[in-house]
């Protein structure tokens, strides 16, 4: 069990690194000064956290009790910062940064959800806003439409990796190997969307003859 706490610990701060790192690139599509940049990093890493830990009633929240965080996402956005001075982040690169963060974070809130005893449908609700709030922070911040908004699968494909994790956890599969095929079902859709256009049905009433 506490190889699976290390585990988890670990990815929660690759989480963190990757949403910081997408935060530091929507900043940079901005153009914004470098205080700009770390705190469209930060509010990206670690806002769906923070949510997630106040409405558990978490306090301090995770940041605080450990400031690891904090420094990862001042390095990854550092690196990026580095990174672009002298090659050109590929186009797609934020949202191939925040289907890997979204990945890692609706799974991992889900486990925090999970270990908190709460219903598994706010074990769902909980792990996705892990996943998304910090990217809708991020977006809203920089002007931009929320990802969460558009029609391709983004908080769909947290509630289905989610489901995955919970339904496999619940088969009796180990929680580690539940929670690899989470993150991959919650990645592989997200990435669908972004490479093949995977979307949602729309919802569309007819327009009114005039």
């Amino acid at each position: 069990m506490e190889n699976l706490h290390q585990y988890i610990y670990l990815a929660d701060l690759l989480g963190v690194a990757v949403f910081a790192i997408s935060g530091a690139l929507a900043a940079g599509r901005k153009s914004l000064d470098l205080l700009g940049v770390l705190i469209i990093a930060v509010v990206t890493a670690i806002g769906g956290g923070t949510l997630r830990d106040l409405l558990l009633g978490r306090s301090p929240v995770f940041w605080i009790v450990d400031p690891t965080y904090l420094f990862v996402i001042f390095a990854a956005a550092g690196f990026t910062l580095i990174y672009s001075r002298y090659n050109k982040p590929p186009l797609q690169s934020l949202l191939i940064a925040d289907a890997f963060g979204l990945a890692l974070f609706a799974i991992l809130g889900a486990t925090i959800a999970e270990s908190a005893g709460v219903p598994w449908i706010i074990v769902v609700i909980l792990g996705t806003m892990s996943g998304v709030a910090g990217g809708v922070l991020r977006d809203i911040i920089t002007n931009e439409i929320p990802l969460i908004l558009r029609r391709d699968f983004y908080a769909s494909a947290a509630i289905a990796g989610i489901m995955v994790y919970l339904l496999l956890n619940e088969a009796g599969l180990p929680q580690n190997g539940a929670y690899f095929a989470g993150f991959g079902v919650a990645l592989s859709l997200r990435l669908a969307a972004i490479f093949k256009g995977l979307r949602l049905p729309v919802f569309q009433l007819p327009e009114e003859p005039s």
